[in-house]
């Protein structure tokens, strides 16, 4: 296997992010990585030098084929399981060889925009779900319906399928899906008389969870109730963690019957309700909008409960143990909803050969590759035969929750299905930024639905391109 590690220096780091702005990129980030990590990966962009075009293109090695493919910098033993899942993919395809090039997660949008402008993408490329349908409409990817069977595609969770659709196409798959629940210290809960909800059928509802914070924080151990992790910092994260609150609440980002206007939407009533409620818990102390770091629930436990998602399963369990619960999201008033979604695949437009493009995406997706992935990232499997397979997510496993929050009915909710997305979710991580530190919710929601329908107004409310 061939893996380059391309990072970029400060000064080519600014040229990409103005060429990306010129057309409307934004930057992203996984709600799987900690900012920490993110920040040490835009640290060393700024220290290597710069990456020559000429050092990113596929090369022809003997008579196989060379697809170039690009990823993003994630976790360690993500990045391990990939580069195993690359050796395999090459060692059983000598016909295909796939040269992998891994770049800085902070910085990862922002230079497959620029590649985008100046005609170089690679073969393939993963992506942050919701990036999708702003790559779709913006023609830098192919729908790949042509090439997945029926079969296979059934055996796909739904909301793998519905991320990975635009425009009545689909253009991508993941190895890996996403969800949210509330970690629980049991100690805690059972000092303070708080009911355990059972599973996704019995959750808290609103009343019970204030109680709850309520009952938890007059702990003498706790010195507040939840943690919502805002260490991770302004970006992706805040979307994905509280627009749950929104949807839960009967809100929204977006009108989703036609993408055309967050008016009336993000700034309902039932938003300006949803975003008040999140704003009181911090200023009733419950929640604290700068923590010192990322362990006050599982290492320091001066907090009770944890809103965050799968991926904090290892450390919680290690320092945890049997004193770990996991609870379902709760029913603000409109059920209980979870985020979804990570990062996939796709197949660019720029790319020769396609089909050497699927014959590895098959392969990445194939049951065996996905629990490769899940195993060493603790995600949710992506297919159904994989579920099956996984100590931790199967129907005994401790975090099978979290496949029935997905396969649930309007429970895991897609992040917008818009190319405006990438300004939706900078708009809102914007409203968060400052609600939490005491700023007028309804001004704040205002700002954002101006921010936001200007921009669908400045691309002709995002034409779906023509199949």
């Amino acid at each position: 296997m061939k893996l380059r590690r391309v990072w970029l220096n400060l000064l080519g780091l600014l040229l990409i992010i103005a060429l990306a702005v010129a057309c409307g990129g934004a930057e992203e980030t996984d709600p799987a990585l900690s900012p920490a990590e993110e920040a040490d990966a835009v640290d060393q962009a700024a220290e290597e030098p710069v990456v020559q075009e000429e050092e990113i293109q596929g090369e022809t090695a003997g008579d196989a084929e060379t697809i170039t493919v690009w990823f993003h910098s994630g976790k360690g033993p993500e990045r391990d399981a990939l580069e195993a899942t690359l050796d395999a993919f090459n060692a059983s395809h000598p016909e295909i060889q796939v040269e992998a090039v891994q770049l800085p997660e902070g910085s990862y949008n922002d230079q497959v925009q620029a590649a985008a402008l100046a005609g170089d993408l690679p073969c393939a490329l993963d992506f942050d779900g919701p990036f999708l349908y702003n790559y779709a409409w913006s023609g830098y990817l192919i729908p790949i319906d042509d090439y997945l069977t029926e079969e296979v595609r059934n055996d796909f969770l739904p909301s793998i399928i519905e991320q990975g659709t635009y425009a009545g196409n689909l253009y991508s798959l993941g190895q890996f899906d996403s969800g949210l629940a509330i970690w629980g210290n049991r100690e805690y809960l059972e000092e303070a008389g708080v009911r355990i909800p059972e599973g996704i059928d019995d959750p808290w509802t609103k009343e019970e969870f204030m109680s709850a914070l309520e009952s938890l924080q007059a702990l003498d151990q706790v010195e507040y109730a939840i943690d919502f992790k805002m260490n991770y910092g302004q970006g992706e994260w805040y979307t994905y963690g509280f627009t749950p609150i929104l949807w839960s609440h009967g809100g929204g980002l977006i009108d989703r019957t036609n993408y055309q206007n967050a008016d009336g939407v993000l700034n309902s009533p039932e938003s300006i309700e949803a975003m008040t409620f999140f704003q009181d818990l911090f200023e009733q102390g419950y929640a604290n909008p700068e923590p010192a770091g990322d362990d006050d629930f599982y290492i320091d436990q001066i907090t009770a409960l944890s809103w965050v998602g799968h991926w904090m399963w290892e450390p919680h369990s290690e320092n945890l143990g049997d004193n770990l619960v996991l609870i379902p999201m709760p029913d603000f008033g409109e059920g209980p909803k979870t985020g979804m979604g990570s990062w996939n695949w796709g197949i660019t437009s720029n790319c020769a050969n396609p089909e050497a493009a699927w014959t590895f995406i098959e392969f990445l997706v194939s049951p065996e590759e996905i629990l490769r992935m899940t195993n060493a990232n603790g995600a949710v499997p992506a297919r159904q035969s994989a579920i099956e397979q996984s100590e931790l997510y199967a129907a005994d496993g401790p975090l099978n929750l979290f496949v029935q929050q997905l396969q649930a009915e309007n429970v895991a909710i897609p992040r917008p299905v818009t190319p405006a997305y990438p300004v939706i979710t900078n708009a809102f991580a914007d409203v968060v930024q400052e609600i939490v530190i005491g700023a007028d919710v309804e001004q704040e929601l205002n700002d954002a639905v101006q921010t936001i329908d200007q921009d669908i107004e400045d691309n002709q409310g995002y034409p779906a391109p023509e199949s």
